[in-house]
């Protein structure tokens, strides 16, 4: 089965909704927060298609001026985990950080989340500090970060 990356379009609100819904129990982003990450300049939502029903989605904040990223969440429908849908949905967002400018991107992760943990360092990041608190239920996060290749910072000629 063949999955599509493309960038998240207004329509696809129910389906995030739905995704947020199936994988987090605490802490979903609401539909504004979805809205808000899709038609903001100063982020990225992408989405994963397959056979036209979107299964999976990221999103990333980027601030002008600074070269670090953040990949605010990235979720895969339980059903379609194991695919490698989160592995290109996160090279992906990672691709377009490279393209504004960044050289390193980062990202928080409950540290009870193996499986995203396992996806995040297989890609590259690294553990590198702690937000006591960070989530509704008080527990904290990982924080990680990735150095992006610098050959792809600077322009061909």
């Amino acid at each position: 089965m063949t999955t599509k990356l493309r960038p998240a379009h207004i329509a696809d609100l129910d389906s995030l909704l739905a995704i947020e819904a199936a994988c987090f129990a605490t802490d979903r982003l609401s539909r504004r927060a979805l809205r808000h990450a899709m038609v903001s300049a100063a982020g990225a939502a992408l989405v994963a298609e397959r056979s036209g029903t979107v299964v999976a989605y990221g999103l990333a904040a980027f601030r002008k001026g600074s070269r670090l990223g953040r990949i605010t969440s990235l979720a895969v429908q339980p059903q379609a985990a194991g695919n490698g849908i989160g592995r290109a949905l996160l090279a992906a967002l990672g691709e377009e950080a490279v393209r504004r400018g960044c050289s390193h991107l980062r990202l928080e992760v409950r540290p009870d989340n193996a499986a995203a943990i396992r996806l995040y360092e297989r890609a590259g990041y690294r553990h590198f500090g702690e937000y006591p608190d960070f989530y509704e239920d008080g527990s904290p996060a990982l924080r990680y970060e990735k150095a992006l290749a610098r050959a792809s910072l600077t322009p061909s000629t």
